[in-house]
C-alpha cells in the first residue's frame, strides 16, 4: 500500500470537502457549521478550518475546493496536514474517490533522498468500495516518476536511467538490453551517439521488453537527456538550472511501463529510452554539422540545444520497426509548449482522431488535463535545409509544432502520439515544487480502456 494510504478506518480525522456553491446548504452538524462560520469559511479554494475535540486534538477538517473542478485540489490539504489518519466524510456531488486519492498522494509526496529526517505523510483512508490496489499502484508509479526527475544529474545520469529501467526489469521479469558508447554507431543509433558523445558518462540506448508476444504491442519512448547544457549553443544559468529534469520524458515512459507491468495489462510492452547528457567538450556536435539518423535522413544542426528531438528520432524509428499497435513518446521538448499552455496542461500531437478522442475521454475521467495541438505538416518548410534532408530547428515561431513535425518525419504509422511536457511544477496551490506528472493519469486511463 502506498505510504499516504491506509485501509484502517479506526477513528480517523474527518475531512469535509466543500465547494463554494455547496457551502450555504452543507450537510454538517450545527456546531461544526457554527465554528466554520466563525472562522469565515466559505469553501474558497484552499481554505482550511480545523475543529478540535474536547481534548484539543483535530476532529474535523473543512477544506474548500472553490468551483470543484481541480481533480488534484486535495494536494494542497495533504501538503499541510500533520501525520495522522484522515477520511473523506463529505464531498461535492460528482467528486470521485480517485480524485481524492490522486490529490492526496500528490500533496503528501516529499523527495527525501538527501534529507536527514524522513517525512511521515498524513494517511488517507481509502473507501472500501474503491479499487485500493489500483489507486496505490498509480500513486507509486507517480512517486517513482517524481523521484527520477528530482534526483540531480550527478546521480541520475545515463547510467542512473539505465539502473532505473534495469530495476523494473528485475521486478517484473522483463528483458533489458543496453547499447552504449561506440557500439551505438555499429547498431545504427547515430543521433544518440552524436548528442551524448561529449559527456563523461557514455550515451546509451535502453530497451525493455515484457509481455506475451501474441498481445498487441505498445511502444513507449521517453527522452532521456539526463542533463542539458544546451551543448555549444549553451544555455544561460537561469535556463540551465532545472535541466536535471530534461529526462522527464523518460521518467514518464518508465512510470507508465511500471503501471502496465504491475497491472498485468495484456500488451507486448516495449520501452525505449535514449539516455544521454548534452555536454560541452572538444568532441561536441556543432551548429552546421550534418548528422545521419537511424531512418537514413540527414539532418543539418541549426541549434545544438534542440537535441531532444535528435535522440527521439532514432528511438521512434526503432520503435516503428516492430510494427506496434501504438507508439507513445514523452519529451520535455520545447519552451514554446510552456508559453502556449503553461506548466500543468499537457499538449499532445497525433494524426489519429480516434486516438485523440480516446485520450480526451481518459482526461475527463481522471481529471488530468490535456490539450490537442495541431500537427500542421505545412510547417515542414520551416525545417528545410539547402544541404540536408531537414534541419533540427524551425526557429522561434510555432516551436512546439515544428518539433512535432520534425518527429513526424520518423514515424509513418497513424497510431502515434507525441507529448511535449514540462515534467515540473513551481510551488503553488499549496503543493510542493519539483518533478510532477503531466498527462500521465490521462494516458493511463486511455490505455486501460484500450487494452484492459
Amino acid at each position: 500500500m502506498h505510504a499516504a494510504f491506509t485501509l484502517d478506518a479506526d477513528g480517523p480525522i474527518r475531512v469535509h470537502v466543500l465547494r463554494v456553491a455547496d457551502w450555504p446548504e452543507a450537510d454538517l452538524s450545527p456546531p461544526l457549521m457554527a465554528f466554520a462560520e466563525s472562522q469565515g469559511f466559505t469553501g474558497a479554494k484552499g481554505q482550511t478550518v480545523t475543529l478540535p475535540d474536547e481534548a484539543g486534538k483535530p476532529r474535523d477538517v473543512l477544506f474548500g475546493v472553490g468551483d470543484g473542478v481541480d481533480a488534484l485540489a486535495l494536494a494542497a490539504l495533504a501538503a499541510r496536514l500533520p501525520k495522522g489518519t484522515y477520511a473523506i466524510e463529505t464531498a461535492p456531488a460528482g467528486w470521485k474517490a480517485e480524485w481524492s486519492a490522486a490529490g492526496w498522494a500528490d500533496g503528501a509526496y516529499r523527495f527525501g533522498r538527501y534529507l536527514s529526517t524522513a517525512h511521515e505523510p498524513p494517511r488517507l483512508v481509502l473507501p472500501s468500495d474503491t479499487d485500493a490496489e489500483s489507486l496505490s499502484r498509480e500513486a507509486d508509479a507517480i512517486a517513482l516518476l517524481r523521484d527520477l526527475v528530482n534526483t540531480p544529474a550527478e546521480h541520475m545520469g545515463p547510467a542512473g536511467l539505465q539502473a532505473a529501467v534495469s530495476a523494473l526489469g528485475e521486478t517484473y521479469g522483463a528483458r533489458v538490453e543496453v547499447i552504449m558508447g561506440e557500439a551505438l554507431l555499429d547498431a545504427n543509433y547515430p543521433m544518440v551517439h552524436a548528442v551524448g558523445r561529449a559527456a563523461a558518462e557514455l550515451p546509451r540506448f535502453i530497451e525493455l521488453s515484457w509481455g506475451d508476444e501474441s498481445h498487441p504491442e505498445l511502444a513507449l519512448v521517453g527522452k532521456g537527456v539526463a542533463f542539458d547544457s544546451g551543448g555549444l549553443n549553451i544555455k544561460t544559468g537561469d535556463y540551465m538550472r532545472l535541466m536535471k529534469k530534461d529526462m522527464g520524458g523518460a521518467a514518464h515512459a518508465i512510470a507508465l511501463a511500471r503501471l502496465v507491468m504491475d497491472a498485468g495489462l495484456p500488451v507486448r510492452l516495449k520501452l525505449y529510452v535514449p539516455a544521454v547528457e548534452n555536454a560541452v567538450a572538444g568532441n561536441s556536435f556543432r551548429p552546421g554539422d550534418v548528422l545521419a539518423t537511424r531512418k537514413g535522413l540527414m539532418v543539418e544542426i541549426d541549434n545544438t540545444d534542440a537535441e531532444g528531438r535528435l535522440v527521439l528520432c532514432d528511438a521512434l524509428a526503432r520503435a516503428e520497426e516492430s510494427d506496434p499497435d501504438l507508439i507513445l513518446d514523452f519529451a520535455t521538448l520545447t519552451g514554446a509548449a510552456r508559453v502556449a499552455l503553461g506548466p500543468d496542461l499537457a499538449p499532445f500531437y497525433t494524426r489519429d482522431n480516434g486516438l485523440a478522442d480516446a485520450l480526451v475521454a481518459g482526461s475527463q475521467g481522471s481529471g488530468d488535463p490535456v490539450w490537442r495541438m495541431p500537427l500542421w505538416m505545412a510547417y515542414r518548410d520551416m525545417l528545410s535545409s539547402s544541404i540536408a534532408d531537414l534541419t533540427n530547428s524551425g526557429g522561434r515561431q510555432a516551436g512546439s509544432i515544428t518539433a512535432a513535425v520534425y518527429l513526424a518525419h520518423f514515424v509513418e504509422t497513424t497510431a502515434w502520439m507525441h507529448f511535449d511536457i514540462w515534467a515540473w511544477r513551481e510551488g503553488k496551490y499549496g503543493r510542493p515544487a519539483g518533478g510532477a506528472p503531466t498527462g500521465l493519469r490521462a494516458v493511463w486511463a486511455m490505455l486501460q480502456a484500450r487494452y484492459g
